[in-house]
């Protein structure tokens, strides 16, 4: 399938004016159209740090995202490019690069704090770029990540967020890749060779210690680690000598660092592999619609003082496409009635047969459309809409019988009307003649098919209203007896009392038929509404799941590194004693 969406440059998703986040409402019209899962990759960082540089790399373009050449921030917001996915068919990479932190223009980090927030809550891998090495200033420049407790909720419920409290967060939180640009010193510990992920574990060891001194160490880094259980660390060398980096995307490859060029390789490599979809909680994976959702959500949420709530956000998105599933499910259900119903059916069963076929199909679409449908509000709707839509199908199955079969009766019985009229039976045994004739023409009426289910209702109303013209011809036939007369007025009579309980039979099966239906529809609702939890259950289990190992490996991290301290502090400790025995041996000796 040719891609959805490939922007030949990155536009404008969330606009900064004073201070201001607004969203642009042409990146929300491209985010709309994508129904691909989206894979959200932004990078957060201080300014001038070649944020943008790598974003253009992970599009596969030199240019795209402005690099800017001077000491100011020259991303504004948060831009966005849609691409094609390089190495996921099917899968939308949507790239955010945002404002630069820290630029001396603005003054305060009150908007700072918020594009790193929403570049959190928009992405599935989010990329800090910084400068060097990873030291106690760039830990002071990330405070940011401490005060996401102050900035994001994970649900609607009153409590207070913590770090300690970091579970909820987890579940929805991205992959942390750190890259560390101009890097210049040799990755080794104790002379022995360490990986950048060792490098970042190392820089994340906490200090022991309750002072205030220790607590502004640790806090960054206890934030990073609970936040994030899942870390990656990039480092760069020198793209280039100092004078060329202003015109870094104008720069021939050849004439970059070949080991710069071979680091964001390797980068690019394991962004495109390594990032997930993003998904909501469950599992629930993101398109172009619901990120476009999730926008605006945030931003307006932030624009009203409140803070962007996970939970709030997921119900907004549930209503809007849950409303959004009811009607794809009516729609589907219209469509497949239009086309398989031809009015009017023989029966009523053959109707709701139709209606009932029509139906599942339409509650599988509704299913696979919708999500978080809390209480199953959404599907008791879409449950009431197509009892009414079935009802209104019985209603047109039955005028459009009706105007059949009154259509049928004046062709049929039009010509004995016109007979009665020119007293074509006002003669001795036309009584006789007329029912005999009559006879004839419900027999010819009975062998009309496709009638309807007023077929038998329409002919007995017919009928009753022509009981005079019958009786008139009786009474003057003198070729009848008296007798003859009484035995036939009984004949008629009994001839409508069975009319009457056959018609009453008709309708109490079609009452029953009716109420079978709704018996049937409603456990088709409860047999799909059951299918669709046991895998709602099942992709949450694999979530928590997938939750649970990442704690634990962090549990075991902590506990490794515990180890390793109190395993350090014992073999100084023999150190100790064995120095203290060394010097004590040659008074020993003396004594």
């Amino acid at each position: 399938m040719a891609p959805e969406i490939d922007l030949p440059g990155p536009m404008s998703l969330i606009d900064n004016t004073k201070g201001q986040l607004v969203v642009n409402p042409e990146a929300l019209k491209i985010l709309s159209a994508i129904t691909q899962p989206v894979v959200v990759v932004a990078i957060v960082g201080l300014y001038r740090t070649g944020k943008s540089y790598l974003m253009n790399k992970l599009a596969g373009k030199k240019n795209g995202f402005s690099l800017g050449s001077t000491v100011k921030s020259h991303t504004k917001g948060i831009w966005m490019w849609c691409v094609p996915h390089p190495k996921k068919p099917e899968h939308t990479l949507v790239l955010l690069d945002t404002e630069g932190l820290g630029d001396i223009e603005k003054g305060d980090n009150e908007n700072d704090s918020w594009i790193f927030a929403l570049a959190i809550l928009l992405s599935s891998t989010f990329v800090y770029n910084s400068m060097g090495t990873i030291n106690q200033q760039a830990m002071d420049q990330l405070h940011y990540v401490t005060e996401l407790t102050d900035r994001i909720k994970a649900n609607s419920s009153p409590g207070n967020n913590s770090v300690d409290d970091s579970a909820d967060f987890v579940s929805f939180f991205p992959a942390f890749v750190w890259t560390l640009r101009d890097f210049t010193l040799e990755l080794e510990v104790d002379g022995e060779p360490i990986t950048a992920d060792d490098y970042l574990e190392l820089s994340l060891k906490l200090r022991k210690g309750t002072d205030k001194k220790s607590k502004s160490f640790n806090d960054p880094r206890l934030c990073i680690r609970k936040f994030f259980p899942k870390r990656k660390c990039f480092v760069f060398d020198w793209p280039a000598p100092r004078k060329y980096l202003a015109h870094l995307e104008q720069l021939k490859e050849e004439e970059l660092n070949p080991d710069f060029i071979e680091q964001v390789a390797e980068f690019c490599s394991y962004i495109l592999s390594h990032s997930n979809v993003k998904t909501l909680s469950g599992g629930i994976p993101v398109n172009g619609p619901r990120l476009e959702s999730l926008v605006l959500t945030y931003v307006n949420t932030i624009s009203s003082g409140d803070l962007p709530c996970m939970e709030n956000a997921v119900l907004a998105l549930a209503q809007i496409e849950n409303s959004a599933a009811v009607e794809k499910a009516i729609a589907h259900y219209e469509q497949q009635m239009g086309q398989k119903v031809q009015l009017p059916t023989e029966t009523l069963q053959e109707l709701l047969d139709l209606h009932r076929d029509s139906e599942r199909e339409a509650i599988e679409v509704f299913m696979k459309n919708s999500f978080k449908d809390v209480d199953q509000m959404f599907q008791r709707k879409l449950g009431a809409q197509l009892e009414a839509r079935r009802d209104d199908f019985c209603k047109q199955n039955s005028k459009a019988s009706s105007d059949r079969c009154m259509a049928l009766l004046q062709d049929i019985f039009g010509p004995l009307e016109e007979d009665v009229k020119q007293g074509t039976f006002s003669k001795p045994g036309g009584y006789r003649l007329f029912t005999q004739k009559l006879q004839e023409l419900k027999n010819k009426y009975y062998q009309v098919p496709r009638k309807g289910i007023q077929a038998k209702e329409v002919l007995k109303k017919y009928l009753e209203s022509k009981e005079d013209v019958a009786d008139a011809l009786l009474q003057t036939d003198q070729s009848l007896s008296e007798k003859e007369k009484a035995i036939e007025v009984e004949r008629v009579k009994a001839e409508s009392a069975e009319a009457a309980k056959k018609m009453l039979e008709e309708i109490q099966k079609k009452n029953e038929e009716m109420m079978e239906q709704k018996e049937k529809s409603y456990q088709e609702h409860v047999k799909q509404l059951t299918e669709k939890m046991e895998r709602d259950r099942a992709q949450l289990m694999a979530e928590q799941e997938k939750t649970l190992a990442l704690k634990l490996r962090e549990q075991e991290r902590l506990l490794k590194e515990g180890f390793e301290n109190e395993s350090k502090r014992l073999q100084k400790e023999i150190r100790d004693i064995q120095m203290r025995s060394k010097s004590l041996h040659p008074i020993c000796n003396i004594l």
